[in-house]
């Protein structure tokens, strides 16, 4: 019988895969939408960054915490539960922006419950993903997975903006609270009868030292992370505030900007493609070259450019992250622990993301203090800057592809004297 699927795509990743589209489909629109939202309510570019600081504050307080949960408790039943909450905030969002004029703290409110239902799902979502596949299927697992999901972004985001333009933003959140509901629904079905039991620990803070010794203990890790707490702060400020006013003032509106984010997309379904049958040999020097085009649309918003060219630097972007995403994810599949998964991507997500509430609340001050422009520049700049830096790092430019399957090494034993630090 002709097979609709691969062998290694199982029923826990085909789950996985068509709740991750869904997801996408809808959140891709939504958080175009809740910038809108604010200026329809008659807030300003300041306003705009404190939604986006709202969404993002609580992946650094809740992010390590959900980690260590995901790694002690079923990772389908946190992932559930945090769709339900992601689902009831936007719903709720939604009811405010179509039945009035929402306050700001409303917004932020909702946005903030929403980014704690992201804390916990992320770190368990990821650490689920890694558990259905295989080593010597990994890459193309990953780039598959990765594909489909950023072709609904494609979608969503396109979608998402002309929604916009022709209905509002009430109903782009809408329909992405009625997608968290449909996604936690698939995610309820998947079969954990064959995920091992998970040791007893030592508790919370236990767990969460354990996460820690496992970054600490591995440059290429700890390296790469601090570099995208500078990339990603900088990179969503221009995304999520800079790229809505830029688009108001200089390119039409919100349906250019959705076509531009729908074209990062695209990018990143042709760099998926790329990765399905490209194996780079050393992992995390390849994925880091592909870094510095994450400059090119803050610097193309900066000109500004035409929708068009927007449109072919965030397609080049977008390619060009993809590839770094793909290797990312295949280098932590062969150096982590299983039963460490979720911890230590929850390190992972908390240092990506722990610049980023306080660069999306200061996007306001910097662009009446500097202008927009001299913001955006200021912006690639901070791109190019830390990712040179990590090229310095001997493991990040010498860690090689294993041939077969996963083999991990254990991370080094900290020396006696050597403690995990107090807060942790």
């Amino acid at each position: 019988m002709h097979r609709r699927r691969p062998a290694w795509a199982g029923r826990n990743y085909s789950l996985l895969t068509g709740a991750a589209i869904i997801t996408n489909l809808g959140s891709h629109g939504a958080h175009i939408a809740a910038a809108f939202a604010v200026m329809q309510a008659g807030g300003s570019g300041a306003d705009v960054g404190l939604i986006a600081a709202a969404r993002t504050l609580p992946l650094v307080l809740f992010l390590l915490i959900g980690g260590a949960i995901a790694d002690r408790l079923p990772r389908h039943r946190v992932m559930v539960a945090a769709n339900t909450l992601n689902c009831l905030s936007q719903a709720a969002f939604a009811v405010l922006v179509l039945t009035g004029t929402p306050e700001l703290w409303q917004m932020m409110l909702l946005t903030a419950l929403c980014g704690t239902g992201t804390a916990f799902f992320n770190p368990a979502a990821e650490g689920m993903l890694l558990s259905t596949v295989s080593g010597e299927h990994s890459n193309r697992a990953f780039a598959l997975f990765r594909m489909a999901i950023n072709g609904a972004g494609i979608g969503g985001a396109a979608l998402g903006g002309a929604m916009i333009a022709v209905l509002g933003p009430g109903w782009v959140l809408a329909a992405d609270a009625a997608a968290f509901a449909v996604a936690g629904a698939l995610r309820a079905f998947l079969d954990v009868k064959h995920v091992p039991d998970r040791a007893p620990g030592g508790g919370l803070l236990s767990d969460l030292r354990e996460g820690w010794v496992e970054v600490r203990t591995r440059p290429w890790l700890w390296s790469i992370v601090l570099q995208f707490s500078v990339v990603v702060a900088v990179v969503g400020t221009a995304d999520a505030v800079y790229g809505p006013l830029v688009a108001r003032d200089h390119l039409g509106g919100s349906a250019p900007w959705g076509l531009a984010l729908a074209f990062f997309g695209v990018g990143t379904i042709a760099g998926a493609v790329l990765m399905m049958a490209w194996r780079p040999r050393r992992l995390l020097l390849v994925g880091t070259l592909c870094v510095f085009p994450l400059a090119l649309p803050s610097a193309g918003l900066a000109v500004p450019l035409p929708v068009w060219g927007l449109c072919v630097v965030m397609l080049v972007s977008g390619a060009a992250i993809e590839v770094f995403g793909v290797n990312w994810m295949t280098a932590m599949h062969q150096e982590i622990p299983e039963e460490k998964f979720s911890r230590v991507t929850a390190y992972d997500w908390f240092g990506s993301v722990s610049m980023l509430p306080l660069a999306t609340a200061l996007a306001g001050p910097a662009e009446a203090a500097f202008g927009r422009t001299q913001a955006l520049w200021g912006c690639a700049v901070l791109v190019v800057v830390p990712t040179a830096l990590v090229l310095l790092v001997p493991d990040v430019r010498r860690m090689t592809r294993r041939a077969h399957g996963k083999t991990i090494a254990p991370a080094p034993a900290p020396a006696p004297a050597e403690q995990a630090p107090a807060g942790l």
